[in-house]
């Protein structure tokens, strides 16, 4: 791998002027006003594979955004690595706190800030890079398959579906996913575990038109007050979810992977002052590391009714709704959990009001076998730009198409990220350092080489 990490070393502005082109492009997957952009940004990628030296680069149209995938295939006789990452955005809001607008990319600080640059362009595109310095120094030791979706942020519903209709395009010996974030640049870490996701929206209706406070106060249930009083009754005193059953399925971490997972430094006070919160929060028994890595949570996404404009106004609405969001852990299956949930907050709304719950996307939690042979060569690979052995962690965040990989494609998948915790990935001012943009791509060409050995 000489000669290639020599290209990338000569190829870095160059990588990236290309990286910065594409984090122009507004690909926000959940709003519909963006699906011009979105399609635009299909084609970008697309064009990008042609350029790096993928054969067969193509956009494959869904009932949603579009699919774009390519592959280099050098013998039947090599293993096969199947690269996934996503080319849509969350939707930038709030745009008032950013410091420099969402899709205008800048480097400040040595680090890229723009909406996707850590979640997933920038990560995705560390790939193209390391394939394009890969093939110019002819040493690409296996096939490589590149699967580039456009719904990631909206749950991969029509990325199943493509997925169903293509393994043998998909077929490979490995998955390898950047989507994920170390634990600092220091202290090169490999994710082990994520969570799953059960994603509803609940509305609470009241009497039939908005009314005036004074009047019906006190003689009208107020549906956001009645929202409010269901939400904290999710959890109990221990901040514990309530809902009955929630529970039941929940794999126990043995003490010994607990001790495995303290292994990981983290200091707490850092961690309260970069947050600018007092103290921590959660389900009382437990680290912070284990309730971000191996508890299931319940939170509000979002909650709203009534007034909330400029002044004042006196109104007693006659909706509300929230958005609520459960992360889930091995064991726990989405549907089943989305069915929990709705049944049990039906069952605790007052006669005084009406409710309707809706299950949007869910996705399954996923645990990876440290003793598998992606995982040696994530962690070799990593050790030989690091200098040091990563730690596996389990995170909190969910990639819901990870376990559908998993089981359709009947392969493992090995989540080697390069972006950090503190990258404000779906807050206002995402960004990617420089450092780790530049690592991940020397660091990929060396997985290529142990996976393949």
């Amino acid at each position: 791998m000489e000669q290639t990490q020599k290209i990338i070393q000569e190829g870095k502005q160059q990588f990236l002027k290309e990286l910065i082109e594409l984090l122009k492009i507004p690909s926000v997957s959940a709003d519909s006003s963006y699906d011009n952009d979105t399609k635009r940004c299909a084609e970008w990628v697309k064009s990008a594979m042609d350029s790096i030296g993928l054969q067969s680069a193509k956009i494959y149209e869904t009932s949603g955004h579009p699919v774009v995938f390519g592959e280099l295939i050098k013998s039947t006789s090599l293993p096969t690595v199947l690269i996934y990452g996503h080319y849509d955005v969350q939707p930038p809001d709030p745009l008032e706190l950013w410091t420099s607008p969402p899709f205008e990319p800048i480097v400040k600080d040595e680090k890229i800030y723009a909406r996707g640059a850590a979640d997933d362009k920038g990560q995705f595109y560390m790939y193209f890079a390391a394939i394009k310095s890969m093939i110019e120094a002819d040493e690409v030791p296996c096939n490589i398959k590149v699967l580039i979706e456009g719904e990631e942020e909206v749950g991969s519903e029509n990325l199943e579906t493509f997925v169903l209709n293509n393994r043998d395009l998909l077929s490979n010996d490995v998955i390898l996913i950047s989507d994920t974030h170390m634990i600092s640049n220091d202290n090169p870490s490999i994710t082990a575990g994520l969570k799953g996701l059960a994603y509803m929206e609940v509305e609470v209706t009241g009497p039939n038109r908005d009314l005036h406070s004074g009047t019906f106060g006190g003689s009208v249930a107020n549906p956001v007050n009645i929202l409010c009083k269901m939400i904290a009754s999710l959890t109990n005193e221990k901040n514990q979810i309530t809902i009955p059953g929630f529970y039941d399925k929940v794999l126990e971490v043995s003490e010994e992977e607990k001790i495995e997972m303290g292994r990981a430094p983290f200091d707490l006070e850092s961690f309260k002052k970069g947050l600018d919160v007092q103290e921590e929060y959660g389900e009382l028994g437990f680290s912070t590391l284990e309730r971000q890595g191996i508890r299931p949570t319940l939170d509000v996404n979002g909650i709203w009714g009534g007034y909330t404009g400029e002044g004042a106004k006196t109104v007693l609405p006659s909706k509300a709704y929230a958005k609520i969001s459960m992360r889930l852990v091995p064991n726990q299956n989405s549907n089943e959990i989305a069915e929990l949930f709705k049944k049990h907050f039906e069952s605790i709304a007052p006669k005084s009001v009406k409710v309707k719950v809706i299950a949007h996307h869910g996705g399954e939690p996923a645990v990876t076998d440290l003793t598998s042979k992606g995982y040696k060569a994530a962690s070799k690979a990593m050790e030989s730009t690091f200098g040091k052995t990563p730690i596996p962690v389990r995170q909190g965040g969910s990639i819901p198409i990870v376990s559908f990989f998993e089981n359709t494609l009947n392969s493992n998948c090995i989540l080697m990220g390069f972006g950090l915790n503190s990258d404000a990935i779906h807050s206002p001012n995402e960004h990617f350092g420089l450092f780790n943009f530049y690592k991940g791509i020397e660091t990929i060409p060396y997985f290529f080489k142990y996976f393949s050995e």
